[in-house]
């Protein structure tokens, strides 16, 4: 019998030994799962007829967020190989899935990692963190090697205590605008992989200060714990004398899974003590809860609280590496020798076919290269700048000598303040942006973007990042769309 763990519920149903007839590949093609559309239509161009694949992510589907269905389950189960891209891109429900139900001696190759060396490049995530609070998040650093953790491994930070004249409130907005609540009504839990971290939105329904006892646990094995302090809507100097005040920036609540504690730790590197610090929650970051059943949670609609919020849009758990490197054609074909190998090692009977296909794909690429190369060329260098509402293209930037303006995206949780739309039009004005550009899954959730372009006669554009759909079902057709969209619109 086969164990089926669908990671998202952790449901364990049992089947019968042998595959059903819609999964199995009788006529003896090679069965291959990945995790998005995207690698699979990779896979499909290098494995041919030899070949049955099947994407877990379905298009228009979030790749950061997507919960496997038992369907998904059982094509794994039966898989001969597994291709997720990683780097944390997936949803760690996606990997848990993926990693727990692969019959024995399948080997799941992480394309983005493996693809370094085939000459791919990576580069850091680096994030906006324009923002005039701090921007506070979760963090698990270290991989915890020697507790013998691997990336599919949870982590888990749990609530013991809150105290305050309110009610403290730590939630994530999904991609699709949804809230998922970590904290409220003095309880919660949320689970992280290793080395990963995840952006939050934090709010007080009262000024004063706040303390919030936490611990970390990973199965049986406990790995710390403390109390992290708010001073909201008051002279945060005066809550710990002689503490350190942090107000801007990003810090992570972090568990370091390594050296089994806890602590805040920044961007630049520095680690403070719960004990030593204050996290300021200033006046200036008052808001209105919005309208709409979903934000109940937080209060009547209108009520006024204090909040830092989560700035990036999605659960957007992730690592220090951008995971979106197929954004450059030319990593996107060190992913087909990858993928080449791969289908090699597990049927060597075809390694002439597969090699061939490679070969053949591998021109394609180089002339999509060139292609994309050739459109963003075309527009003139005052004119070529990408604003955005996700971070999904700095290797589409890098590669090809595009700089990324901006990645606007609105806090679905409030209304746009006055000071994002400032900072927005400025952009759009003082650099004469000729179009911002909108994955079309996430146009009816940019009304702030569309409205400022919209005002200063700026065009909004289609561009994809993480998904097909109807329009564009394959990576090149992707590619040459995005490189035709900003010649066009830019121009």
């Amino acid at each position: 019998m086969k164990r089926l763990i669908a990671a998202a519920a952790l449901l364990t149903v049992t089947t019968a030994c042998s595959p059903p007839p819609a999964l199995s590949a009788g006529d003896g093609r090679v069965q291959v799962v990945t995790t998005t559309g995207i690698l699979a239509d990779l896979v499909r161009n290098v494995g041919g007829d030899r070949v049955v694949v099947d994407a877990i992510v379905p298009d228009n589907a979030d790749a950061h967020a997507y919960e496997p269905t038992l369907r998904d389950v059982r094509n794994i189960v039966y898989a001969d190989v597994a291709f997720s891209n990683y780097l944390m891109l997936e949803a760690q429900s996606v990997i848990k899935a993926l990693d727990a139900n692969l019959p024995d001696g399948v080997e799941q190759i992480s394309l983005a990692e493996g693809a370094t060396k085939y000459a791919a490049e990576i580069i850091p995530l680096v994030e906006d963190v324009s923002l005039d609070t701090i921007w506070l998040g979760l963090r698990v650093a270290g991989r915890g090697e020697r507790h013998g953790m691997t990336r599919s491994t949870d982590v888990r930070l749990s609530v013991t205590g809150v105290s305050g004249p309110g009610e403290l409130i730590a939630y994530l907005t999904g991609s699709f605008g949804e809230p998922a609540v970590f904290v409220s009504g003095g309880a919660g839990a949320m689970d992280l992989p290793p080395d990963a971290h995840t952006h939050m939105s934090w709010a007080f329904t009262e000024p004063g200060v706040y303390r919030l006892s936490l611990r970390a646990d990973s199965g049986a094995i406990r790995l710390g714990e403390g109390t992290v302090t708010f001073a909201v809507g008051v002279d945060p100097y005066g809550v710990l004398p002689g503490a350190a005040v942090l107000r801007d920036g990003h810090t992570d609540i972090t568990v370091d899974v390594d050296g089994s504690q806890l602590y805040l730790y920044s961007d630049d590197g520095r680690r403070d003590a719960f004990d030593r610090t204050v996290i300021e929650v200033p006046a200036k970051g008052l808001r209105e809860v919005p309208a709409g059943p979903g934000f109940r949670f937080l209060g009547r609609p209108g009520t006024r609280i204090h909040q830092l919020p989560q700035a990036v849009l999605g659960r957007h758990v992730h690592g220090e590496i951008d995971p979106h490197l197929w954004q450059d054609v030319g990593n996107a074909q060190a992913y087909t020798e990858l993928i080449r190998d791969t289908l090699i090692a597990a049927d060597p009977a075809g390694a002439a076919a597969y090699s061939a296909n490679t070969d053949r794909y591998l021109r394609e690429l180089t002339e999509l290269d060139d292609h994309v190369r050739a459109a963003i060329d075309a527009v003139p260098r005052s004119d070529r700048y990408l604003v955005t509402t996700h971070d999904a293209f700095g290797y589409l930037a890098k590669a090809y000598d595009i700089p990324v303006a901006g990645f606007v995206t609105p806090n679905p949780a409030v209304e746009a303040s006055l000071a994002d739309r400032r900072r927005l039009t400025e952009t759009l004005r003082n650099l004469r942006i000729r179009a911002v550009f909108l994955e079309p899954n996430l146009r009816a959730r940019s009304s702030t973007l569309v409205e400022v372009a919209g005002r200063l006669g700026v065009r909004v554009c289609d561009i994809y990042g993480d998904a097909f759909d109807d329009r564009v079902t394959s990576y090149v057709s992707m590619m040459r769309f995005n490189a035709d969209s900003i010649r066009t619109c830019l121009t």
